[in-house]
């Protein structure tokens, strides 16, 4: 049975309409940041402080918009799903890579997507997004 993990990620955009990605140290896939939830956490908690962690972004929860809750395989860990609870905000300043991030990637959503981006990001996220009004 496979193993299910919660995470709270972001999608972030410059003043581009460019889309944050980030790819975790000796992965291969990139992903939208955040990460797992811990056991009391909510969230927003969880977003919070993972933004901190991976690029030392103060985001408050007033500006994170959420975009909803999707499943899909996990991009880096076998027999293994992700529950994702996504929230949307515009990034103001630039950021840089921290904790376990290996690298950033700002992706143009008009432009064809690359071949590596994590499942949840290429068949759940991208395709809510398109739904929406940019921010």
């Amino acid at each position: 049975m496979p193993t299910t993990l919660h995470i709270a990620a972001a999608c972030l955009f410059d003043e581009r309409g460019r889309l944050l990605l980030v790819r975790k140290r000796n992965t291969r896939f990139f992903m939208l940041p955040g990460g797992k939830r811990e056991a009391d956490e909510d969230a927003l908690a969880a977003l919070e402080r993972e933004l901190l962690e991976e690029l030392e972004l103060q985001l408050g929860a007033d500006a994170l918009q959420p975009l909803g809750q999707f499943q899909a395989p996990a991009a880096n860990e076998a027999d293994t799903w992700v529950q994702a609870d996504i929230y949307r905000a515009a990034l103001l300043h630039a950021v840089q890579p921290a904790a376990e991030l290996e690298e950033l990637r700002w992706l143009d959503t008009t432009l064809p997507l690359p071949d590596d981006l994590a499942p949840l990001l290429r068949e759940q996220v991208l395709p809510a997004l398109q739904r929406l009004p940019s921010l």
